[in-house]
């Protein structure tokens, strides 16, 4: 009897410090100070609307996390969970044509976090530019079309042909 006792006891206090902690845990959640703020940078805003008059007919989403465009075994997912792509440009279709990433001052000595992350996009079958500053127009048709273009190769033969985003 006293065993019994002594271990309802026992599940009652353990059950009581699980609830505490849930509830601890939630309610700290409602008292989170959060604030507003812009979607986008000033110059994101600028390749944005660069990107949407340079390629009318094409989809240009924007703050793109990688978990919407990449996927692997579950166990590898939190190297690319939390990342974003700052910009990615689809055709009709919504197939994604091009990754755009636009490398500000905040990106001096991030050097290889910014190769890993363009290492991953590729690994998975995207083309990824990085710019520096907000192309002309001229220079990012340029660019973008040049990326589409299948490399050459023997298995080139098989590549499939360049669609068109202006």
């Amino acid at each position: 009897m006293k065993l019994s006792l002594l271990l309802i006891v026992a599940a009652l206090m353990i059950m009581s410090a699980i609830i505490a902690g849930v509830l601890k845990r939630t309610s700290g959640l409602r008292n989170v100070p959060t604030r507003a703020k812009p979607l986008m940078t000033k110059r994101e805003q600028a390749m944005y609307w660069r990107l949407k008059e340079t390629f009318p007919a094409a989809i240009v989403l924007a703050q793109v996390a990688f978990p919407a465009i990449i996927t692997s075994a579950f166990k590898h997912r939190n190297r690319y969970d939390r990342k974003i792509a700052d910009f990615v440009v689809c055709d009709p279709s919504m197939r994604v044509l091009v990754v755009i990433e636009l490398d500000d001052a905040s990106h001096k000595g991030r050097e290889a976090q910014d190769a890993a992350r363009t290492s991953l996009l590729s690994a998975a079958g995207y083309k990824v530019l990085r710019f520096a500053n907000v192309p002309d127009q001229d220079e990012l048709k340029a660019q973008v079309e040049a990326s589409l273009l299948p490399v050459a190769s023997p298995a080139a033969t098989n590549a499939r042909k360049p669609v068109s985003v202006a």
